[in-house]
């Protein structure tokens, strides 16, 4: 299933599969697909799925809303030992140059996936 919905006045082609639309619907409450761009030493995409979330919300289905986060460290640094530094909002000025063109979804073995590109 294909939806086209609005982020910052950009259009963002949101695909879900077959197994994600039914999982979805056998949901009490809404799941939270947050399309995070991180800056710091580098570049990283990364969507990540959440219940609650406060913020700007685009909804794709009854059971499905997307934002679109970009973030980033107040340092560079490698000595976390496997967690992440934490994370601010990064500023943009211009946030629709950023927002991806397109977002999939899937369910697999019990476990969201997504991913985004431009």
């Amino acid at each position: 299933m294909d939806k086209i919905i609005d982020i910052f006045g950009k259009k963002v082609t949101v695909s879900l599969s077959h197994a994600a639309v039914t999982a979805l619907s056998k949901r009490n409450k809404p799941l939270i697909a947050e399309m995070e761009l991180y800056f710091s030493c580098l570049i990283r995409k990364k969507v990540r799925f959440r219940e609650n979330l406060d913020g700007d919300l685009v909804d794709v289905i009854d059971q499905l809303s997307v934002r679109f986060r970009p973030v980033m460290t107040k340092e560079c640094g490698i000595d976390y030992e496997g967690e992440e530094p934490p994370l601010t909002d990064f500023p943009i000025e211009k946030p629709a140059a950023f927002v991806p063109h397109w977002l999939k979804i899937d369910f697999r073995k019990e476990e969201w996936i997504g991913e985004f590109g431009f």
